[in-house]
């Protein structure tokens, strides 16, 4: 039985957490052949997790192995990053301040390296007992 359609579901691959989501747009083969899967990615984007978090005034860091990872030198593209699996998520003001750099509003996330999330991890103040 063959699976492919003319018609396939729009999915986007989350730049933060790495699942699939669907965009809700359609997509069609123009040729009407049977050439696409049930769902087809398309590109990257923010599930709505994320992209909440984003509108909020939140930046994602995403902990990647830069031994693993490709582009050494120069800026990491999405599926250059070989991700551990770790992240943090900060307020753009404190990010600026913290690493001492200026973020543009339309990033949402930046990959760093590994011991960055748990330095920052380690300079949260305990809670109060």
């Amino acid at each position: 039985m063959n699976d492919k359609s003319h018609v396939s579901l729009e999915q986007h691959v989350c730049l933060v957490c790495g699942a699939a989501f669907d965009t809700g747009a359609i997509l069609l083969d123009k040729r009407l052949r049977a050439s696409m899967k049930h769902h087809t990615t398309t590109g990257w984007g923010l599930c709505p997790e994320h992209q909440k978090l984003f509108d909020d005034g939140f930046v994602a860091l995403i902990e990647c192995d830069p031994q693993r990872s490709g582009a050494h030198g120069e800026r990491m593209k999405p599926e250059q990053a070989h991700r551990t699996g770790r992240l943090a998520h900060l307020r753009r003001t404190v990010f600026a301040k913290m690493f001492n750099v200026p973020i543009e509003d339309k990033l949402p996330c930046v990959f760093v390296e590994p011991g960055v999330i748990e330095k920052l991890q380690t300079m949260t103040a305990p809670a109060a007992a």
